[in-house]
């Protein structure tokens, strides 16, 4: 019986919580652009914008969620398939409803009712399978799984319909009208036309369906002060060349090239395209679309950034360097530009780029320790140095960061026993060490148990 309820938990968690298993994009356009497009949502919910991050997944499908803490992640399909910065605004604004609500933590709640019936449903059937009546008892747990599950999606909906009205109330606030927000769940509902509503349980669903809340939220959001207010056009701007942007990235890139084809030259096709042939192996159609982009905004980091990864990822890292170092000053070296500056530095193997490469990374990693390709990348060039205790500390950085714990307490260990007692890289691998270690014995003794 303990195995049954272990699965049946297991089962219930994983509807409760959004699958992980997709992997994350980082990109310092798109992180940009979802902060400053955030910022007044975020202050209308009572959060501070410093708290709130975005995390984006790689996922074609249309889908955002929150798992804890103050992150909202993104699937990359909702911004390709999203018109508009606003309707996207909208989706975030729904989103920090359920954090500032503290949706995840009350849905706990859901799972004991939900577990209380099929527990009971489950002893019931199988009393009725020991006395003799097998099919009685399976139906008995089949009802019961039923009941359970029907609690807990409509606990869910309660929680989403709550996330809802607080996002018009954040809209409101924020001065930004929500009309994105009503126009995507129309978009929504138009997938569920696709697939038939007709064959939809709305009682079986973790949402209310897409008509429902358009219905539900029609008024309050035409009652809005910010109702007919125009959306941002710079947002809309920013929206649509990162739109462009992860096309060309995600898309195969004949699809990608046959929606931005050759005779489309707005700067979203050359971003598109420069992508896309970069991704095909065409470098030199590559550069060309890196070329026109720079030259159409010469001081754009972004622009930069592109031009200089497509050279560097083409075996040409000393090309790299001039465009990778404007990007990083006009990006105000944000992080992650600056670790592909400090790769391209590393990548050039001649010493001399050595010390500027070290600069740039260990302000990387202090702007944003969790990049795992910084930290390698800074372990690399303390190694080419001859610094193999700061190596090890590095290395140590990345393997906490990836939850191998044994690895971050060997290194740590040896960049302690070569790094100057009592200094700030000391005291941070023996902050490591002890953490790390103690993560080690616990995971040792549940095992023994």
């Amino acid at each position: 019986m303990n195995r049954i309820v272990a699965a049946v938990t297991g089962a219930i968690l994983l509807i409760a919580q959004p699958a992980q298993a997709q992997s994350l994009l980082r990109d310092a356009e798109t992180e940009a652009l979802l902060h400053d497009m955030s910022a007044p949502l975020v202050t209308a919910a009572g959060l501070r914008p410093t708290d709130v991050s975005f995390a984006l997944v790689n996922d074609d499908s249309i889908n955002a969620f929150v798992a804890g803490g103050q992150t909202v992640y993104i699937h990359t399909g909702l911004l390709q398939q999203a018109d508009s910065a606003n309707q996207v605004q909208g989706v975030i604004a729904h989103e920090l409803g359920h954090i500032a609500d503290g949706h995840v933590i009350t849905g706990a709640q859901a799972q004991k009712p939900a577990m209380g019936v099929y527990l009971l449903s489950m002893v019931l059937g199988l009393a009725a399978m020991a006395a003799g009546g097998g099919e009685a008892g399976a139906g008995i747990l089949a009802a019961g799984q039923q009941v359970a599950m029907g609690k807990f999606l409509a606990f869910s909906r309660v929680q989403e319909a709550t996330a809802d009205a607080s996002a018009v109330r954040y809209l409101d606030t924020a001065g930004i009208t929500g009309k994105g927000m009503l126009e995507f769940f129309k978009k929504l509902q138009q997938q569920e036309y696709r697939y038939g509503t007709k064959n939809i349980d709305p009682f079986m669903q973790s949402h209310p369906l897409s008509g429902t809340r358009v219905q539900t939220l029609t008024a309050d959001v035409q009652a809005s002060k910010a109702w007919n207010k125009p959306a941002d056009p710079r947002l809309q701007e920013r929206f649509l060349r990162v739109r462009a942007k992860l096309d060309g990235y995600l898309m195969p890139p004949p699809q990608a090239l046959q929606k931005y084809p050759d005779s489309d030259q707005s700067l979203y096709a050359h971003y598109a395209r420069a992508y896309a042939y970069h991704r095909a192996g065409y470098p030199e159609k590559a550069d060309a679309e890196a070329e026109a982009l720079v030259a159409s905004e010469p001081n754009d980091p972004y622009f930069q950034e592109i031009m200089g990864q497509i050279l560097l990822e083409a075996g040409k890292p000393k090309l790299a360097l001039a465009p990778l170092k404007r990007a990083t000053e006009g990006s105000r070296s944000n992080p992650l530009i600056a670790t592909t500056y400090g790769h391209a530095l590393i990548a050039t193997e001649d010493p001399k780029n050595y010390d500027e490469a070290k600069r740039v990374l260990r302000t990387a990693v202090a702007r944003d320790d969790e990049n795992p390709f910084a930290w390698f990348q800074l372990g690399t060039v303390y190694e080419l140095t001859g610094d193999e205790a700061r190596a090890a500390l590095a290395s140590a950085e990345r393997a906490s960061m990836m939850g191998d714990d044994r690895t971050a307490v060997d290194r740590a260990r040896y960049a302690m026993a070569g790094i100057p007692k009592n200094t700030p890289d000391w005291i941070r691998a023996q902050d490591i060490a002890m953490t790390a270690q103690n993560e080690v014995d616990k995971n040792g003794k549940k095992r023994r148990r």
